[in-house]
């Protein structure tokens, strides 16, 4: 008797823990699209902003500033919480150790940009001058972004294997064209704040991609 009724117990505990590590695992596909939805939200209605001029970053600087900080802070938990779920997903395979890793720190990052904002600049927010002056906040800042999206990439990289394991050759491929791309962007932000953009968007979304094909199934 004492069996018949807990069994139903253990088997009903198996679907609970596979939802929430589902749960888990759509924090990293849903972290890349929603901070770029409220990024360029902010970008058209706020006063001066110029995509060609200004980084994303700097939306949080001036009086609506908190929501680009509480954007960093909660695609940073959505992240980390992404790693998890890879962690679990991967767990004893190829890229089971450090393409989790590699995603929290990428993660991380974001609470770095949110604890200390980018420099203001390029006539953003009102009234600041043309010319940035790097601050010391301004510098980790950078320094924290640049840290980031190496982890990022280089977990592109350790994710193709198991992305190809899974029969995703096509998306392998791309895993390790990705990071070229996203780079390029970033060594061409001097000449062009949109290619910069362009770059750290592109290895926002394709993490969204990778983590939706590695999820538990």
């Amino acid at each position: 008797m004492t069996d018949m009724l807990t069994a139903p117990r253990h088997v009903s505990a198996v679907p609970a823990s596979r939802s929430a590590a589902r749960w888990v695992q759509a924090g990293g596909v849903v972290a890349g699209p929603l901070f770029l939805a409220v990024g360029l939200a902010q970008g058209f209605a706020r006063d001066g902003f110029d995509f060609t001029r200004n980084a994303i970053s700097q939306l949080a600087l001036g009086e609506a500033g908190w929501i680009q900080t509480a954007s960093f802070v909660l695609t940073g938990a959505l992240l980390l919480a992404g790693a998890t779920g890879l962690r679990r997903a991967l767990r004893g395979g190829p890229g089971g150790t450090w393409g989790p890793v590699l995603v929290g720190v990428f993660g991380a990052s974001f609470w770095v940009a949110a604890a200390f904002p980018a420099d203001a600049g390029a006539g953003f927010p009102a009234g600041a001058p043309e010319t940035t002056v790097m601050s010391g906040h301004g510098a980790v800042h950078m320094f924290g972004g640049m840290i980031g999206y190496l982890a990022l990439c280089a977990a592109f990289v350790v994710l193709a294997r198991p992305l190809a394991d899974r029969g995703l050759r096509g998306r392998a491929v791309a895993s390790r064209v990705v990071p070229v791309v996203v780079l390029a962007g970033f060594m061409a932000s001097a000449a062009s704040v949109l290619s910069f953009t362009a770059g750290a968007g592109l290895g926002l979304l394709w993490l969204s991609v990778v983590t939706a094909c590695l999820a538990d199934r």
